[in-house]
């Protein structure tokens, strides 16, 4: 009988410890996909700001990197040249 008690409160334990690592974790874990999206999106205007007129870094190196970019520069200008307003700083 005291081995299902034991069981019951390990379960209760568990449960507690999964749901305070849950809460603590969600916070942490998108301000890293945040930081993650700005550090990729500062990436590609130094490599590929020329595309919207912003020379930083010579060509000769955008045109290594192109192949690793590609995939991302549809999405990358779409959003560079979205409009913004202030409830977008907020989110």
């Amino acid at each position: 009988m005291t081995e299902t008690k034991q069981s019951k409160f390990r379960q209760i334990l568990d449960a507690a410890k999964g749901t305070l690592y849950g809460l603590a974790g969600h916070d942490m874990a998108r301000f890293a996909l945040k930081t993650r999206g700005s550090m990729e999106h500062l990436f590609i205007l130094i490599t590929m700001g020329d595309l919207l007129g912003v020379p930083i870094l010579p060509p000769y190196y955008s045109l290594r990197l192109l192949p690793y970019v590609v995939p991302q520069i549809s999405t990358w200008k779409r959003r560079m040249l979205r409009e913004r307003d202030l409830t977008d700083a907020l989110a």
